[in-house]
């Protein structure tokens, strides 16, 4: 293993660590400032204080939080001010970086594979099904194992 595959290991091992942690996870309707402030039994004023901004600015990071519109810095400090930490992460649906990586060279295999068995089809030289299905498979190990640099690129 060379010094970029060791290092892209440990990024995944970074990102599967977190995937474990918020499996399932969801941002309540509400949003997290308003759960966490609520849960607290703390006011928006109240808030506004600790966070030293007014009452309006608090309703509004709420709204804003809901819509997908409020930036990470303005969590951090709200968060900081409910005795809380922000927390965020990107993780994968697969539920690990193996996982997304062969699901996408399994994606991609299985075009390269059938768009040459099309041709051969035209000459009369097609495979049998059982053996496109193992070409497929063997061709995504590879694709896995070795991340060529247009694996991410549309099939």
């Amino acid at each position: 293993m060379n010094v970029r595959q060791t290092a892209r290991w440990q990024y995944a091992r970074i990102v599967d660590e977190a995937s474990e942690h918020v499996l399932g996870l969801k941002a309540p309707r509400e949003g997290w400032l308003t759960t966490m402030r609520k849960a607290l039994g703390m006011s928006a004023p109240q808030l506004a204080h600790r966070a030293q901004v007014s009452r309006s600015a608090i309703y509004q990071a709420e709204r804003k939080e809901r819509e997908g519109g409020i930036t990470i810095r303005q969590m951090e400090k709200l968060a900081d001010s409910l005795g809380g930490r922000f927390v965020y992460a990107i993780v994968p649906d697969e539920g690990s970086v193996r996982a997304h990586i062969h699901k996408q060279a399994s994606a991609k295999a299985a075009s390269i594979v059938r768009r040459a068995s099309s041709h051969m089809a035209l000459e009369k030289q097609s495979l049998p099904d059982n053996q496109v299905s193992k070409e497929i498979e063997r061709l995504a190990d590879n694709l896995a194992r070795d991340l060529p640099p247009g694996l991410w690129d549309k099939a």
